[in-house]
């Protein structure tokens, strides 16, 4: 009994030494709050953390050699890789590349960056310089002439990008809102004032008060709905989602099985949920095969079509300056989200380096909209009916993260017949100007956008989600190839009877390099596909996946424009990169003022080989948006995105032997005869 109580005793004190949270990590596992606070520690205890003024601007997971992941998870090494961190940080406006082994809490290396571009602002410095204007006596004399209530005034920090000259400062304007009257503070901004600061003193560098138009109107601006007044629109009936036997998934850590599907959920403060490891069970086969390696929205890029003082700096680049993850939202149940809905939470690093908790950042939930996955009825039989219906169900993980007046909605669907959408949607409010006019017949010049409503401009802008999909089709040796539809006339010969006078056939493309892959959209049909060279169906094809595009609009930008030579890669709707592990962020790894020297388009100038390599697709899903008035106060959800479509990956159908669910049955679900 002594020995058994003394082994107890030294489990325990194991137990308690090694903290569990961080051993029992899967090696793609977002950094835990014990891991980050570890984290925080290691870099403080080092020669960096003797200066308070330390500032932590991003930790993340340090992503694992790729090779040894997948050896290590096909049972080949038995030692998983070492779990490691990024850091970014800052100490005496030096940039630091931290990377911390969790494991034996040690620094590997600490690079201090040297070239242009700075690290997303922590929120306490945006905090501090969103109050430097309510202490600043020309803003609160330029306040009073407007007549407004100093109380409820609202700043907000708008970082500027590089526009040719020589900086030395991290530069910021703040612009201001005015809440009386509503909740929509983006429908009243303070025309003509503008602050600049610089984010590093925390002090104003500048301050403009020129323009005198009047404020947009608070009446008709607030969504709530406890401010809304009849007439109301017709209301439907409540309805819900139920699962008796619950759900069909199973979440055990961040690994997540479904039906035919199992892979790992990840998050990044900078760019949100990420997808790694997705792979499909074959039925016919009798194991689970890969599709995708690794896949996550790399950026969000929304620039604004005013050029003026006001206006021209608006070119923001949400993922790499702000943090899509960072910016995540709670979803509400039964709203955001179905009943059915499970919830996960998130964990970034604060300023300090501390662990923050996101509560229910994520909801993962199963989808019956009443689609039909496949149906064929037999007609032509004497005197039989056949007819076979499978519903469409399918498991969806949505996140949403909220960069100022948008709301930015992020879908990953999985189907069971083997492919996965993405989604984006767009809501929120849009960003205004205010003008004298208060209807069109007034406007004499160009406005940049659409009176929306009296002395209210919604300015035009663009919105471009460029994703990162590292698709692994059945290993990691892949091939791109464009299959085009080409025109073919019918010669009249001896042997040609047909009436007919075209046709069209397949022409294949195999793209060997990475200029051959640039995609710029084209009114020339053509399939995309992902295919392994070096497997083959039973009858002969090779293995793929298909690229179904939607929402194909890229920049009409000049190439000469500042911030399009940041965001170069948005002239194309795909490009392919042979895979790099230093290669994530498609505007590059520091975005605030950055000169587009270390960006996708640049990587791609190297022209590398991508044929039967392990390769990326970088694929951008685009909206030019025009405002409509329909879009004020609140804009309803605008959608797109794209799907990845097996293609010659299955001998056949995979869903043809898919059982239908067990009904539920209820008193308004039985068909009239």
């Amino acid at each position: 009994m002594a020995l058994r109580a003394l082994k107890s005793l030294l489990l325990l004190v194991f137990f308690l030494l090694v903290p569990h949270s961080i051993s029992s990590c899967h090696p793609l596992d977002p950094l835990t709050p014990a891991e980050i606070n570890s984290i925080r520690r290691t870099v403080e205890h080092s020669q960096l953390g003797s200066n308070r003024k330390l500032t932590f601007h991003y930790v993340g997971l340090d992503d694992p050699d790729k090779p040894g992941l997948l050896s290590w998870l096909s049972n080949h090494t038995k030692t998983p890789p070492p779990r490691r961190a990024f850091v970014t940080a800052r100490l005496d406006k030096q940039i630091h590349n931290i990377i911390v082994d969790i494991s034996d809490n040690t620094i590997i290396s600490d690079r201090i960056y040297g070239g242009y571009g700075y690290p997303i602002p922590t929120s306490e410095e945006e905090a501090a310089a969103n109050a430097l204007p309510f202490s600043y006596m020309p803003f609160l004399q330029s306040a009073k002439k407007r007549k407004l209530d100093i109380a409820k005034v609202v700043c907000e920090t708008f970082l500027v990008g590089w526009f040719g000259e020589r900086k030395e400062k991290r530069v910021a304007k703040i612009r201001c809102f005015y809440r009386h009257g509503t909740d929509n503070i983006y429908m009243r901004p303070l025309q003509g004032v503008l602050v600049t600061v610089d984010l590093d003193e925390i002090v104003i560098l500048g301050f403009k008060d020129r323009i005198r138009t009047p404020m947009p109107k608070a009446e008709g601006t607030d969504y709530r709905a406890s401010k809304q007044r009849p007439p109301f629109a017709p209301r439907t009936n409540g309805m819900t989602i139920v699962q008796p036997d619950g759900p069909s998934f199973t979440i055990d850590g961040h690994m997540i099985r479904w039906a035919n599907w199992a892979f790992h959920l990840g998050f990044d403060a900078r760019v949100g949920p990420i997808i790694s490891l997705a792979s499909i069970y074959d039925v016919d086969k009798d194991k689970y095969r890969s599709v995708l390696y690794k896949g996550y929205l790399s950026e969000l890029y929304v620039p604004y079509m005013d050029v003026s003082d006001e206006w021209y700096y608006r070119t923001f680049f949400d993922a790499g300056e702000h943090g899509l993850g960072q910016c995540a939202v709670p979803l509400e149940p039964t709203r955001d989200c179905p009943s059915n809905a499970v919830f996960i939470d998130g964990y970034v690093a604060g300023q300090s380096g501390n662990s923050i908790k996101l509560s229910n950042i994520f909801c993962v939930f199963e989808r019956s909209a009443g689609d039909i996955m496949w149906r064929h009825t037999e007609t032509e039989i004497p005197g039989e009916k056949v007819r076979e219906v499978r519903a469409d169900v399918s498991l969806v993980v949505r996140m949403v993260t909220v960069i100022g007046n948008y709301d930015n909605v992020l879908d990953w669907e999985f189907k069971q017949s083997g492919s996965i959408k993405v989604m984006v949607g767009l809501t929120g409010v849009l960003e205004v100007k205010g003008v004298p006019y208060t209807h069109t017949n007034q406007i004499r010049e160009n406005v940049h956008g659409t009176l929306l409503a009296e002395n209210t401009i919604g300015v035009n802008h663009d919105h471009f989600f460029t994703y990162y999909l590292d698709l692994d089709i059945d290993g990691p040796d892949n091939s791109f190839i464009k299959a085009k539809m080409q025109t073919v006339r019918v010669m009249k010969g001896r042997n040609t009877s047909t009436p007919r006078k075209s046709y069209w056939k397949v022409v294949t493309e195999t793209a060997k390099t990475e200029a051959d892959a640039r995609l710029k959209p084209s009114l020339e049909p053509a399939d995309l596909l992902v295919v392994n060279p070096n497997k083959m169906t039973k009858v002969g094809n090779h293995i793929g996946y298909r690229l179904i595009g939607g929402s194909q609009a890229t920049s009409i930008l000049s190439d000469d424009d500042y911030p399009q030579i940041l965001g170069a890669y948005t002239k194309y709707e795909l490009m392919v990169t042979p895979y790099n592990r230093s290669e994530k962020w498609a505007p590059g790894e520091f975005v605030h003022q950055s000169h587009g020297d270390d960006t996708l388009a640049v990587w791609t100038l190297r022209n590398r080989s991508i044929e039967n390599r392990d390769i990326v697709l970088w694929y951008t899903v685009g909206f030019h948006h025009i405002p409509y008035q329909e879009d004020f106060p609140v804009m309803p959800t605008l959608s797109g995105g794209f799907v990845l479509r097996p293609s010659n990956f299955f001998d056949n159908n995979p869903v043809l032997k898919v059982l239908p669910s067990k009904p539920v049955h209820w008193p308004n679900c039985t068909a009239h005869v």
